[in-house]
């Protein structure tokens, strides 16, 4: 899969996380997790802004493998979502489904 065929982030609800300020600003971020959610483990909780300018944010990895979107590692959804999870989940991958 090409950079340019990942999937995008077309949504970010974590207002806390340091590269959320109208919109993602991450490059890329990466999906992780083990307690039956999925993370966005580009999620940094600081008072710092951080990222780039002008960016179309998109999905650099994904390490659930139980997830439906998932092809070797790699995203295929059309787009993801970010935004609070369950209890003191922060940011998941709202786009997350269990294969």
């Amino acid at each position: 899969m090409a950079t340019l065929e990942m999937p995008h982030v077309t949504e970010c609800s974590v207002s806390a996380c340091s590269y959320n300020h109208d919109g993602c600003h991450a490059f890329a971020i990466n999906v992780s997790g083990d307690n039956g959610t999925a993370d966005c483990a580009t999620f940094i909780p600081l008072s710092t802004k951080g990222g780039l300018d002008v960016v179309s944010p998109q999905v650099g990895a994904c390490q659930r493998a139980d997830c439906s979107h998932n092809a070797d590692l790699e995203c295929t959804a059309a787009a993801v979502r970010i935004g609070a999870g369950e209890g003191s989940d922060t940011a998941n991958c709202l786009t997350y489904a269990k294969a």
